[in-house]
């Protein structure tokens, strides 16, 4: 007797108790049940496989029997359903009927499945929380549940396939268990276990990654290398597949002895000791009549709150032997003066001895910054010194500010400051003070200071700040216009205070015809002045700030088209190397014309580049320095795309290109991030490059831009960036370069669903190809071809095309194209159901894309690998394939595809009983291809997902997905999809009881098929 045999009843009896993760047992107290017949425990394990739902007499009927069911077969099921509640103590309360169909109601203790999943959620909510060793104890519990396969694997179709489904969460709780314990330093003891785990389940990489990594940790790297052998061979004798990924890298690491699998200590505890408490000084006595001289705080003051905790905090903490130094900088209008001075307020008890404020007209329009000599008079003489006891000569007065400032405890601001030898003589040697700084430029040199850079408000602070001083009637009265005005303002609050008073002003304007004159970017400086107060004029006392150098840096550096500029692009811009460009970036970064969104990279506000933009000139040399800008990302996107497509064919890129210096791109990783950071400026940079009749380099850029937006699912994008890099090409006359274009603009109008466009641009480049004897893009084009036919379902024609672009490929060694090629034709070939041929194709596809490390074509290739495999009947080969395909998924990447995976996962994991997997991946492969799909792929994984709805009993859901399905495809001319539509249609309508619809559906997608020539097999999906 165990634990699984006892179990207590809320009254404090024995309860019924339930086994089935092995063979079938009931308990009452110590008492083993007689469940009846083999009929009568199917539907037991049926019901109990489900507790807590209804399962219709259908699905009982189901699991019952193996071959046909008797006529009575669901008499005989309520009939075993009666013997049961007989044979069960309190079995009428246990097995209720609902419906159509019968419920089990079982406590969390009554059922070893229910008890399997609370440990396994314990142990995750452990993880969670840190508590390894905890999570651990959880799995080793739950395994412990596991006595085999429900009914001893003697249970039928229906209960094998959820036996199925349960043994694969049995194994994945197994392999959490056996990381755990990898983690928390064990290794030889795991080896047995794990061995004797690989045994029974040989093709689950997970399980022999873990043996592997226990054996090398146990002092065993030669065993564990040949277990990667072992399981290589295996894969490929079985599945015609390589080892996955994780598994490689494992072995690549065990290989070179990396630190990353090296043995794991046993965790351990680190206590610390709480800092002491620092002790405060004694404060210096009060004056009587101390001085104020604050500016009044804004009454509508908003925001900024992060900020000024930080500010409050610094001035009520205790003293640290000198004052405290706190530095504002940001850019003009960014509200410093403002922060400092609400801040100075909110301080003003905690310096009773005076609150001090001291413009220092450091960027005050024609005015000088102010002398040390001048401030320290004014501020003796507001901490009651007359003018006749004044000390001739500054050092001496400046001796009389520090004794005097050494015995107060005083709170001085000092605004507008322009460096750090205007503010030095001025701070006091207490502690008791403290100093507020604010400055369009971080003082770097003043030691001892703290600095707090502003940034740009939030959206919510500035439509706060808005709504405060233009009023909240009007803002609410025209919500979409004031949303539109705060955006213009980008943030910053001279802007958005000057907009509110041009409005308080103009009661008759409303705020959409504010946000019309700010529409006109050459006006919108202009517009964005009140009185005394403008934007312009607060951006040129900084621009006029600067040497000439800077400012002609300041000018050619707005030119850069993107959201963000790095010290590289900069160069090519300013025609310099990077250190020059660096120093450049960062004075005006300092000065705060530009922001930085991050370490690196540098940006501008768009009223800075506006007003940068206006003050352009022709001795600037925009031009030449737009065209080395194009020459520099050329380069750049080259190097990029060497890394992410190392077998993609290369093009002349022109002589005499400089060498440019070049940001790191050394792996994926590196070369995606700078892809996707100058995503908008390449486009734009395209543009202008036909723009300024760099046509070769438009062309070039524009096909190496491709292959990024290709990776990341932009496809309209694509079609855009395509048509550019054609009409260059053709002013170009290079004829591999427009026929290369030619190409990639069908595919373009593929991804877009324009096939007979594709198809008239794609025979365009294939004779000129053909013409120019130019094979390797005759293959392309080839290729293209195939596609497009496919797509209208010339499946035919779509062979011949893509068999010519393959052997023409092999020809030429371009191993890259030929992968991409096959999987092509193994796609056709699924359509058709020539299913052996397919998984031919796929798999040799699969292998060239692992040994070229293409990641997303292996995803494409494993994926047809599956269906072919599904075709066939050959789950488990299916199983492997998509999972290994599930893996190397990043939505990031190519998002329509990843959603066909998942949609297909979902199918594949309901034919194994993971009914609400299924369901999570159904749902999130809509989400996906939904959000981010294109018509083409949204019309595929929508018929995917409405098969998993109708098998789910759905039949409703199912058929608005087909016919939204159908919508897509045939308004493309999608007509494998569109056939697969109305079949599901047809197959739906069914299931809801309308057979005149039904017929109709079945009709039309049967005429389908036979004009694509879709064999029998091809049309059950």
């Amino acid at each position: 007797m165990d634990e699984r045999s006892m179990a207590l009843g809320e009254s404090g009896h024995f309860a019924v108790r339930f086994n089935i993760l092995g063979s079938l047992e009931g308990w009452h107290g110590e008492r083993r049940l007689k469940l009846g017949s083999p009929t009568q425990e199917r539907v037991l394990v049926t019901l109990l496989l489900e507790p807590g739902r209804m399962v219709p007499v259908s699905r009982l009927v189901a699991a019952a029997w193996d071959d046909e069911p008797p006529q009575t077969a669901a008499h005989q099921v309520r009939k075993a359903v009666a013997a049961l509640r007989n044979r069960i103590p309190g079995g009428s309360e246990l097995i209720v009927t609902d419906g159509i169909g019968y419920r089990a109601l079982l406590d969390a203790g009554q059922l070893d499945l229910h008890q399997f999943n609370q440990h396994a959620r314990l142990a995750r909510e452990a993880v969670a929380a840190g508590r390894a060793v905890e999570a651990a104890d959880e799995l080793r519990t739950a395994l412990d549940l596991w006595r085999g396969p429900v009914l001893a694997g003697a249970g039928g179709e229906v209960i094998s396939a959820a036996s199925a489904a349960l043994e694969e969460r049995h194994m994945t709780v197994a392999e959490q268990y056996h990381e755990l314990r990898l983690e928390l330093g064990e290794a030889a003891e795991l080896v047995a276990p794990l061995r004797e785990l690989v045994t029974s389940h040989p093709l689950r990489e997970a399980l022999r990654g873990q043996l592997m990594l226990a054996l090398y940790r146990s002092g065993r790297q030669a065993e564990a290398l040949e277990e990667f052998g072992r399981v290589r061979d295996l894969l490929v004798e079985e599945l015609g597949i390589d080892p996955g990924a994780e598994l490689t890298r494992l072995y690549e690491a065990i290989l070179r002895d990396s630190p990353e699998v090296a043995p794991r200590p046993p965790q351990s505890v680190n206590g610390r000791g709480a800092p002491a408490p620092v002790a405060q000084d004694d404060l210096p006595p009060k004056l009587e009549q101390p001085p104020r001289t604050l500016p009044y705080d804004l009454p509508d003051f908003t925001g900024r709150e992060a900020e000024l905790r930080r500010i409050v905090a610094a001035g009520r903490a205790p003293g640290r032997g000198a004052a405290r130094i706190l530095g504002i900088d940001g850019m003009g209008g960014s509200g410093k003066t403002a922060l400092a001075v609400h801040a100075a307020h909110r301080l003003a008890e905690e310096y009773p001895d005076g609150q001090l404020f001291v413009d220092l007209r450091g960027f005050s329009p024609g005015e000088k910054p102010q002398e040390a000599g001048t401030v320290i008079d004014s501020l003796l003489r507001s901490l009651g010194v007359p003018d006749d006891r004044m000390p001739d000569g500054l050092e001496r007065r400046i001796t009389l500010w520090l004794n005097i400032a050494a015995q107060r405890r005083l709170l001085l601001v000092f605004d507008n400051a322009v460096n750090a030898a205007q503010i030095r003589p001025l701070l006091p040697p207490s502690e008791g003070c403290l100093v507020l700084i604010t400055s369009r430029i971080r003082m770097l040199d003043l030691d001892g200071a703290e600095w707090l850079s502003l940034e740009l408000l939030s959206g919510d602070d500035s439509a706060a700040l808005l709504a405060r001083t233009l009023g909240e009637e009007r803002s609410v009265a025209e919500p979409g216009a004031t949303a539109q005005l705060v955006q213009l303002c980008g943030g910053l609050p001279l802007a958005l205070r000057i907009t509110a008073a041009r409005l308080r002003n103009r009661p008759r304007w409303t705020v959409q015809y504010l946000v019309d004159r700010l529409a006109d970017e050459t006006r919108r400086l202009h517009e964005l002045s009140a009185g005394e107060r403008s934007v312009e004029a607060t951006l040129r006392l900084s621009y006029q700030a600067m040497e000439e150098s800077r400012r002609a840096a300041f000018r050619l550096l707005a030119e850069h088209p993107g959201g963000t500029l790095d010290v590289h692009s900069a160069a090519a811009l300013l025609g310099g190397d990077v250190h020059e460009a660096e120093d450049a970036l960062e004075h005006l970064l300092d000065i705060h014309l530009l922001e930085q969104p991050e370490m690196g990279l540098y940006s501008f506000h768009d009223l800075v580049r506006t007003y940068a933009m206006a003050l352009r000139g022709d001795e600037d040399g925009a031009r030449e320095a737009v065209q080395r800008l194009v020459s520099y990302y050329v380069t750049a996107s080259e190097a990029a795309c060497d890394v992410l497509f190392p077998g993609r064919s290369r093009y002349d890129t022109g002589a005499g290109r400089r060498p440019w210096r070049l940001p790191e791109m050394a792996d994926d990783e590196q070369a995606l991030r700078w892809f996707g950071r100058e995503h908008d400026a390449l486009r734009v940079v395209v543009e202008r490059a036909g723009a300024y009749g760099v046509h070769r380099d438009a062309v070039v850029l524009a096909r190496n831009f491709m292959f990024y937006l290709n990776l990341r699912g932009h496809h309209e994008e694509f079609g855009a960036i395509s048509r550019l890099a054609v009409d260059s090409a053709r002013v170009l006359g290079d004829p591999p370069l427009l026929q290369v274009s030619l190409g990639n603009l069908g595919i373009a109008n593929w991804w877009l669903g324009a096939f007979q466009d594709g198809i008239v641009v794609a025979e365009e480049a294939l004779q000129l190809a053909s013409a120019t004897d130019h094979r390797p893009t005759e293959a392309f084009c080839l290729d293209v071809l195939g596609l497009l036919h496919s797509a209208l379902g010339n499946f035919e024609r779509a062979c011949v095309y893509l068999e010519q672009g393959i052997a023409l490929h092999r020809e030429l060694g371009v191993a890259r194209m030929e992968a991409e090629a096959l999987a092509n034709l193994s796609s056709v070939l699924t359509w058709t159901g020539r299913y052996a041929d397919a998984a031919r194709h796929a798999a040799r596809a699969t292998e060239l894309n692992r040994r070229l490390g293409e990641r997303g074509n292996e995803i494409t290739s494993l994926t047809w690998l599956a269906l072919a495999h599904l075709g066939l009947g050959e789950d488990e080969r299916a199983r492997v394939c998509l999972a290994q395909a599930l893996e190397l998924c990043d939505e990031t990447l190519q998002p329509g595809n990843v959603a066909f995976v998942h949609a297909h996962w979902a199918q594949l994991c309901q034919r194994l009983g993971q009914d609400q997997t299924a369901a999570e991946y159904a749902d999130h492969a809509m989400e996906l291809v939904s959000a981010r799909g294109m018509p083409l792929r949204q019309a595929a994984v929508a018929n995917v997902v409405a098969l998993v709805h109708l098998r789910r009993g759905e039949p409703a859901r199912a058929m608005d997905l087909h016919r939204h399905a159908h919508r897509l495809a045939s308004a493309l001319g999608y007509r494998i999809e569109t056939a697969r539509a109305l079949h599901g249609m047809s197959q739906a309508a069914e299931a809801l009881g309308d057979d005149t619809e039904a017929e109709a559906h079945r009709k039309a997608a049967e005429e389908l098929y036979d004009a694509m020539d879709v064999t029998e097999a091809g049309r059950h999906v």
